[in-house]
């Protein structure tokens, strides 16, 4: 284990809260999960009752990821993914979606919630070609992130990757500036990366997304919506790849699945490749 996870590790039960509820932990209960506590299932229920088909979004969503993950290891070529705000494990993690079309794709996986390290390190394995690693640290610090020695570690720098921030940047004010912070991030990868992002709206129900993001900031967590607009800028410095930014069902959908309505996820979507 490498140093780094080791100091982690150590540092899980002092970090840990289950009274308050957690973002990492909500999603879970929604998906279905069992690593969630009171709080978190409280959270969970009072946003439900405001967005009844909150957890089909939440599917949404991971639905999104792998949907995106296999095109950009399959038709892009990236075989390099940084995960930011991971989650908790669950079907489908980024990295046995990307290693199913390369063995060797290498994850580095991001959270600042300790639980979601802790289970990360027990439950994901990497095919003996390719390699994850486990970071704790906050995107509201990213240099802590691009400075890490898990980045160093597990990811050749003149190889482009795909920073993932899905369902992530909802949980940023614009105080917090999170543009300057992906910008940031995208300056410091090579040209060929890419920026896969989800942001729930209050573009399709606005009375209702309103009610939800005050029970989320009333639990403690910072919240907000972003209209398409807002999320599209984003993506500054990066050209869309088709069909652009999207209501998160719309975005490539698998020949396969069944059709959905393309404004039943509060979520727009979008794939962005650095020039």
């Amino acid at each position: 284990m490498p140093n780094g996870q080791a100091r982690a590790r150590a540092g899980v039960s002092s970090k840990l809260d289950t009274s308050l509820a957690h973002e990492a932990r909500v999603y879970d209960y929604w998906l279905g999960g069992k690593d969630n506590y009171p709080a978190d299932r409280a959270l969970g229920d009072t946003v439900a009752m405001h967005i009844p088909a909150i957890r089909d979004m939440a599917r949404a969503n991971r639905a999104f990821l792998g949907r995106a993950v296999r095109h950009l290891a399959r038709d892009a070529g990236i075989v390099q993914f940084l995960d930011i705000g991971t989650g908790l494990p669950a079907a489908g993690n980024t990295h046995e979606v990307a290693q199913r079309i390369d063995p060797a794709a290498r994850v580095v996986y991001v959270d600042n919630d300790p639980l979601v390290l802790a289970h990360a390190r027990a439950l994901m394995a990497s095919t003996p070609q390719g390699r994850i690693d486990f970071l704790d640290a906050d995107l509201r610090d990213p240099h802590a992130i691009l400075d890490a020695p898990a980045l160093a570690d597990t990811f050749d720098p003149q190889q482009p990757i795909a920073i993932l921030l899905v369902a992530v940047m909802m949980f940023f004010d614009d105080s917090e500036d999170p543009r300057g912070v992906i910008g940031r991030l995208l300056d410091a990868a090579p040209s060929g990366s890419y920026l896969v992002l989800t942001h729930f709206t209050e573009d399709f129900d606005a009375r209702a997304t309103a009610r939800a993001v005050a029970a989320a900031r009333q639990a403690g967590i910072a919240f907000r919506a972003r209209s398409r607009a807002e999320t599209e800028s984003f993506f500054a410095g990066t050209e869309l790849v088709e069909p652009g930014v999207v209501p998160v069902d719309a975005w490539r959908p698998d020949a396969d699945a069944t059709p959905a309505q393309e404004r039943s996820a509060w979520y727009w979507a979008g794939v962005g490749r650095k020039p």
